[in-house]
């Protein structure tokens, strides 16, 4: 079902925010009188195809990897002479600007849509109150202690721990101070909190914020008791069975899930001894521990989980907006993400933020399938963020991506000529070498984390 999910959310996925770039184009260019000849969704052989009064052909092809508009052009071909004033390169560079743009802009149109419709459907979350603090940690030289509520990262609000890992991850790498501001349980006063980062995970292959700053989320309390097995894991290899008790790791007592979860995470490749309890009997169960994880310090694995316990009332927020304050929500968000992910960008190109984190076909599969299966919500959060990073990525000045052909034509306004044709194609040759590469080391990335 998993794979199904996967399958039909990539194409959902791909479909719309390729469609509705494209018609960006499609649109702004039939209003500045250009013919458009085609407006196809994917590549390679068409499986639907029709034409509209106007003589544009529209096709879904079989490729669902990307789709383009093709326009009236007499650098690509002999344009009727009662058609050259519908060509495209006839047109002011201003109106080229905005055919081009058009694209980009409709993909963060699609986006504070999406937001949108999320900000009203509204969402639970959970209170950003500290549950431990690490001795010695970032977190513990700032002053943080449990039962502290995180309400703002930098003059940002956190009404969630979602929130607060959005605020972490746009000081990656970064050096300075961090502006914490908590609140004390049953208080209203506010107390500022100053923490201090130093290169802070700089080149981290999977950076894990909250983590790293010696901070531990409160949650209720999780029993020990086996209720998941992963098949191919190292709990079900070692004989473990759903139902289990775990009383002691290595001779250390355990009351809690999460202090599994914490020694196993420091113990990636090694064997440890499980003091089990399993109708009514008590037995040891050696357990070599697997790894996971890109880094070079990657995380112990033992494939298995317990039980969802119910959360107190008091630590979920139910956060909505009208239809109007909505609105300003989604831009907002879209605004956020948009500088988080040409942040992230600057800061792979500069060596703050390891090229690990680039994400390619794999992964964006694998993650379509997953928010698909957990819900609308989910999925139009996924397409919003996918929306944005589409819209980004086309903007950057890179020759055959949208952004190269708008530098382009800014050049050409700004001196009053366009640049030779030699000039452009090396310009071209130089992208297409350029985006041939990234796409190569996300790909790697994909089959990495596999």
């Amino acid at each position: 079902m998993s794979a199904l999910y996967m399958i039909v959310g990539t194409l959902v996925a791909l479909g719309v925010l390729v469609t509705f770039h494209e018609f960006g184009h499609f649109w702004v260019a039939r209003r500045c009188g250009v013919k458009v000849l085609r407006f196809s969704v994917g590549f390679g052989m068409p499986l639907l195809r029709w034409h509209d009064k106007q003589g544009t052909e529209f096709v879904v092809a079989a490729i669902p990897l990307g789709g383009y508009v093709k326009m009236l052009d007499e650098r690509e071909g002999e344009v009727p002479l009662d058609q050259i004033d519908q060509s495209f390169n006839r047109k002011t560079v201003r109106q080229r600007i905005a055919i081009v743009a058009a694209g980009p802009i409709a993909n963060f149109l699609l986006a504070l849509v999406f937001f949108w419709v999320l900000a009203m459907l509204g969402s639970d979350q959970v209170r950003p109150v500290i549950g431990a603090v690490e001795s010695g940690s970032i977190a513990a030289q700032a002053g943080l202690n449990p039962g502290q509520e995180i309400v703002a990262i930098d003059g940002e609000a956190t009404s969630g721990w979602g929130a607060v890992n959005l605020q972490l991850v746009r000081r990656l790498g970064e050096s300075g101070s961090l502006q914490i501001v908590v609140r004390e349980q049953g208080s209203t006063v506010d107390t500022p909190r100053e923490l201090v980062l130093n290169k802070w995970l700089k080149g981290a292959d999977e950076p894990d914020p909250i983590h790293s700053l010696g901070i531990r989320p409160w949650r209720p309390a999780l029993p020990p008791v086996l209720a998941e097995l992963d098949p191919k894991g190292p709990a079900q290899a070692a004989g473990l069975k759903t139902g289990d008790r775990l009383l002691a790791l290595d001779g250390r007592s355990l009351d809690d899930w999460q202090q599994v979860v914490d020694t196993v995470r420091k113990q990636p490749d090694s064997k440890i001894m499980l003091r089990v309890e399993r109708d009514g009997a008590q037995i040891d169960v050696p357990v070599t521990l697997a790894s996971r994880g890109q880094s070079k310090a990657p995380s112990g694995y033992l494939g298995a989980g317990v039980k969802a316990v119910e959360w107190p009332p008091e630590m979920i927020r139910e956060v909505s907006y009208g239809p109007l304050a909505a609105i300003g929500e989604g831009a907002r968000r879209t605004w956020t993400m948009s500088v988080l992910t040409l942040d992230s960008l600057k800061k792979m190109l500069f060596g703050e933020l390891s090229v690990k984190n680039l994400s390619g076909p794999i992964t964006i599969a694998k993650v379509a399938g997953a928010s698909a299966q957990s819900g609308v919500a989910d999925f139009l959060n996924f397409l919003a963020y996918l929306s944005i990073s589409l819209g980004v990525l086309n903007l950057l000045p890179i020759p055959v991506l949208d952004g190269g052909h708008l530098l382009f034509y800014l050049i050409e306004w700004a001196r009053g000529r366009p640049l030779s044709d030699r000039v452009q194609g090396w310009g071209i040759q130089i992208g297409i070498s350029l985006v041939i590469g990234v796409m190569l080391l996300a790909l790697v990335n994909d089959l990495g984390r596999l």
